[in-house]
C-alpha cells in the first residue's frame, strides 16, 4: 500500500512536471515555476537515495525560466546545482543555459567554453555514428563478397566436372570478374565515404549557423535593453532638475536648471528612437526632429503664440555619433528662437530646418524670421554657454558653425560628413 502512495506521489509530480515544462514552451515563465518548484519537491520526497531523470529536467527548465525573466542570480543557483546528468541532452541543455547566462552578464569567454563544449558533444554523438555507419557497411560488403565467392566455386566445381579443357580460360575470366567487383567496391566505398563526411560539415555548419544567429538575436535584444535603461537614467536625471527647480528661488539657476533638462530630453529621445527601431545603427531623422520640437514646443510655446515649424529632414539617417550632436544642436537653436526670436505680438513666426545627406556629404540648415540677433552678438557669442556649446558640437561634426544675421530673422548653416 505504502509503494503504491509513493509511485502515486512520484507520477503527480511528474505530472507537475510536464505541465510546467509546457508553459516553459509557451515562454509563461510566471505560470511554468510553481508547477516545476512543487514536481522537484514531491520527486525528492518520493525518490529518496536516487537519481530522478525527470527532477533533473525540471531544475534545468526553472534555470531556463528565471534566465528568461533576467532574474539572473536566481538562475545561476539552479545552474550550480550538482546534478547527475546521464542524458547527453541535459548535458547538451544545462551547457548552452550557461552560454546564456554568461552572455547576458557580459562574460564572452566563459560564453565561448560552454558553447564549445556542446559543439565537442555534437562532434563525439556524429563521430560514433558515423563509425557504426561505417561498421555495418563494412559488414554487408564483407557477407556480399562471401556470398560472391561461394558461388563462383560451385560454378567453377560444375564446369570443371563438365570440361576440363576450358578450366584455364574460366580461371582467368574469375580473375577479371573479381578484379573488377573490387574496384567497383572501392569505389562505392569512397563514394560512401565521402558523402558521409559531406553530411558532417553540412550539420556543422548549420549548427554554428544557428548558434550564431541566436547570439545576434540576444545581442540585439541586449542592446535595445542597453537603450531603453539609458532612456530611462535620462528621464530619472530630467526628473532630478525638475524637483531641483521647484526647490531653487534663483530666476538665473531655474532658467540653467531648465535648458540642462531639455538638453537630457533631447538625448533621452535619441535612445528610445533607437530601441523602438528594428534597426539598432540609425535614427531616422525626420521623425526625431519632430519628436524634438514638439518636446521643446510644450516647455518654451507661450498661449496665443502661432509660430508655424517647417521640417525637411525625409529620408534621412544618421548614427547615433552624429544624431546626439544634431539633437543637442537643434535643441539650442528651437529652444532660443522661442525664448527669443518671436515677441508675443508677432504673428507670422515661421522656423524652418533642413537637413540632407548625399553619399558621405551633408548639409544642415536652420533659420527663423524672428527678431535677429542683437548687435552685439559676437561679444555673446564668447559668453553664451548656448553658441559655444553649439560651437563644440559642430567641431565634433568636424564642421565649422555659420552665422547669416543680415536678412530678416537669423540664419544658421553647416556642412559635415
Amino acid at each position: 500500500m505504502e509503494s503504491q502512495i509513493i509511485q502515486g506521489n512520484l507520477l503527480k509530480g511528474i505530472i507537475d512536471g510536464n505541465n510546467g515544462k509546457c508553459y516553459v514552451q509557451m515562454n509563461q515563465f510566471d505560470k511554468a515555476i510553481p508547477y516545476l518548484e512543487t514536481s522537484i519537491s514531491i520527486i525528492e520526497e518520493n525518490n529518496i537515495g536516487r537519481t530522478s531523470s525527470e527532477a533533473n529536467e525540471n531544475v534545468l527548465a526553472l534555470a531556463e525560466s528565471h534566465l528568461r525573466m533576467d532574474r539572473l542570480k536566481v538562475a545561476k543557483d539552479y545552474l550550480d546545482i550538482d546534478l547527475e546528468l546521464t542524458r547527453t541532452s541535459q548535458i547538451i541543455k544545462k551547457n548552452r543555459l550557461f552560454a546564456a547566462y554568461y552572455d547576458r552578464i557580459g562574460d564572452f569567454r566563459n560564453q565561448a567554453n560552454y558553447l564549445q563544449k556542446n559543439v565537442r558533444i555534437q562532434d563525439s554523438l556524429e563521430v560514433k555514428e558515423s563509425s557504426i555507419k561505417r561498421q555495418q557497411i563494412s559488414a554487408i560488403i564483407a557477407e556480399e563478397n562471401l556470398e560472391d565467392s561461394r558461388r563462383m566455386i560451385n560454378m567453377q566445381k560444375l564446369e570443371m566436372e563438365q570440361n576440363r579443357s576450358e578450366m584455364e580460360a574460366m580461371d582467368e575470366r574469375t580473375n577479371l570478374v573479381f578484379i573488377s567487383l573490387i574496384f567497383t567496391l572501392l569505389g562505392f566505398a569512397g563514394l560512401v565515404f565521402a558523402y558521409l563526411k559531406s553530411i558532417k560539415n553540412q550539420r556543422l555548419i548549420a549548427e554554428q549557423k544557428h548558434i550564431i544567429e541566436n547570439s545576434l538575436v540576444e545581442k540585439d535584444s541586449l542592446l535595445k535593453e542597453i537603450h531603453h535603461r539609458v532612456k530611462n537614467n535620462l528621464q530619472m536625471v530630467s526628473s532630478l532638475l525638475s524637483l531641483q527647480t521647484k526647490n531653487t528661488r534663483s530666476k538665473a539657476a531655474i532658467e540653467a536648471l531648465e535648458e540642462g533638462k531639455s538638453r537630457v530630453k533631447a538625448m533621452a529621445l535619441i535612445h528610445q528612437k533607437l530601441y523602438q527601431n528594428d534597426d539598432l545603427s540609425v535614427i531616422e531623422m525626420q521623425g526625431y526632429i519632430e519628436s524634438l520640437v514638439n518636446s521643446v514646443q510644450s516647455v518654451f510655446k507661450k498661449g496665443g503664440h502661432s509660430i508655424n515649424i517647417t521640417i525637411d529632414a525625409e529620408g534621412v539617417e544618421l548614427d547615433i555619433d552624429r544624431a546626439i550632436p544634431f539633437g543637442l544642436i537643434l535643441n539650442e537653436l528651437v529652444s532660443n528662437s522661442f525664448k527669443y526670436a518671436f515677441p508675443e505680438d508677432k504673428e507670422d513666426g515661421k522656423i524652418y530646418i533642413h537637413l540632407r545627406k548625399n553619399g558621405d556629404q551633408g548639409y544642415f540648415e536652420y533659420t527663423d524670421n524672428g527678431i535677429g540677433l542683437p548687435e552685439d552678438s559676437e561679444e555673446r557669442a564668447n559668453s553664451s554657454m548656448g553658441i559655444r556649446l553649439m560651437n563644440r558640437l559642430v567641431n565634433q561634426l568636424q564642421s565649422t558653425l555659420n552665422i547669416d544675421k543680415s536678412s530678416e530673422g537669423v540664419r544658421f548653416w553647416f556642412n559635415f560628413k
